[in-house]
C-alpha cells in the first residue's frame, strides 16, 4: 500500500509519498502498530542497476563469443588450419589494428564505404519519404507504385550489381545506386504504414475543423508516423552499409576502393588477420549507424510514444 501524498509537519525534512510506502505489520511495538509511517524504498532502480541491466547481458554474450572464438581456434583446429580459417583474436588485433600501415589502409577503405553509405541513405530517404507520402494521399498512386516497390525488394541485388557497374563505370555513383536499391523498401513501407495508421477519431476531428490536405499531413499524419518512420530509417541505415560493402566487393575496377574491396583483396591473398579486421570494422560501422538513427529517433519522438517508456524499463 503506497502513500500518494504525505508531508511531515515537524522540523525535519519534507518527505513525499513517492518515496514512502506504508509498512503494515502485526508485531507489537512496531512503528506500523502505533500508526507511524515507515520510509521504504520506492522500488525504482538506481543508475547503477539500470546500467548493469543494460550492459551486463550483452557483455556476457560478448565474453561467451570471444571464448568460443578461442575454443575453435586452439582446440578444434590445428596450427595450419588456425592460420587460414580462424586466427585468434589477439593476432587479428595485432596485425590488423596495431600495425600502422594496415590500420591506415583499413581506415581509408572504411571512410570511402561510409561516404557511399551516407549518400545512398540520404537519396533513399528522400525518394522513400516522397513515394510514401504520395501513396498515402491517393489510393491510385499506392496501387500503381507499391507493386513495383515489392518487386524491387524481391529482385536479388547481386544479379543487378554487374549491370549497374557496366552502366555507371564501377565508380562512386554505381556504389551509391546499390545502396539506394537495398535501403529504399523499408523506408517506403514503414512510412506508408505510419501515415495510414492515424486514429479515425483524430481524422474526424480534423475533418470537422475543415483542415486542408496539407494541414492534415503536416499536423496529424506525419507527427503520428514518426515512430514508424524512424524504425524504417534504422533498418535502412544498416542496409545501406551492407549495400556499400557489396558494391565495393564487386566494383574492384573503380577508383578509391572501400572496405568491401579490401575484403576481396585480403580473401584472394589469404591475409586472414587483415580480413577479420576488415569484417570487424564494417560490422562496427553498421552498428554505429543503426544506433545513431535509433538515438535520433528517441530524441525526435520524445517521451509521448509507448516505445520511449519501454526503453526506460
Amino acid at each position: 500500500m503506497s502513500v500518494q501524498d504525505v508531508t511531515s509537519t515537524g522540523t525535519g525534512p519534507t518527505v513525499t509519498g513517492k518515496d514512502l510506502e506504508v509498512v503494515v505489520t502485526d508485531e507489537p511495538g512496531s512503528a506500523a502498530a502505533t500508526g507511524e509511517l515507515v520510509a521504504a524504498p520506492s522500488g525504482r532502480p538506481g543508475w547503477g542497476r539500470a546500467l548493469l541491466a543494460a550492459f551486463l547481458p550483452p557483455g556476457l554474450v560478448f565474453v561467451a563469443f570471444i571464448g568460443l572464438w578461442y575454443l575453435v581456434s586452439y582446440e578444434l583446429l590445428d596450427p595450419d588450419q588456425r592460420e587460414i580459417l580462424v586466427p585468434p583474436l589477439h593476432e587479428v588485433l595485432q596485425v590488423g589494428f596495431f600495425n600502422h600501415d594496415n590500420l591506415f589502409e583499413l581506415l581509408g577503405g572504411l571512410w570511402q564505404t561510409t561516404m557511399v553509405a551516407f549518400v545512398g541513405l540520404l537519396i533513399a530517404v528522400a525518394i522513400g519519404l516522397a513515394t510514401a507520402v504520395a501513396m498515402s494521399q491517393a489510393r491510385w498512386v499506392e496501387r500503381s507504385l507499391f507493386p513495383y516497390a515489392v518487386v524491387l525488394q524481391c529482385i536479388p541485388i547481386l544479379a543487378l550489381v554487374p549491370l549497374i557497374g557496366f552502366w555507371l563505370d564501377f565508380g562512386f555513383s554505381a556504389r551509391v545506386v546499390v545502396c539506394v536499391l537495398i535501403s529504399l523498401f523499408p523506408i517506403i513501407t514503414n512510412t506508408l504504414f505510419g501515415l495510414q495508421s492515424v486514429e479515425p477519431g483524430q481524422q474526424d476531428l480534423f475533418t470537422l475543423h475543415g483542415a486542408s490536405r496539407w494541414t492534415r499531413l503536416t499536423k496529424l499524419q506525419f507527427p503520428a508516423a514518426l515512430p514508424a518512420i524512424f524504425t524504417g530509417l534504422r533498418i535502412s541505415a544498416g542496409l545501406s552499409v551492407v549495400g556499400a560493402v557489396v558494391g565495393d566487393l564487386f566494383f574492384k575496377q573503380g577508383e578509391n576502393p572501400g572496405i568491401g574491396s579490401l575484403i576481396g583483396l585480403y580473401l584472394n591473398r589469404l591475409l586472414q588477420q587483415q580480413l577479420f579486421a576488415a569484417i570487424i570494422l564494417s560490422s562496427a560501422l553498421g552498428v554505429v549507424v543503426f544506433w545513431l538513427f535509433g538515438f535520433i529517433g528517441q530524441r525526435a519522438v520524445g517521451s509521448w510514444h509507448v516505445t520511449s517508456s519501454r526503453d526506460g524499463r
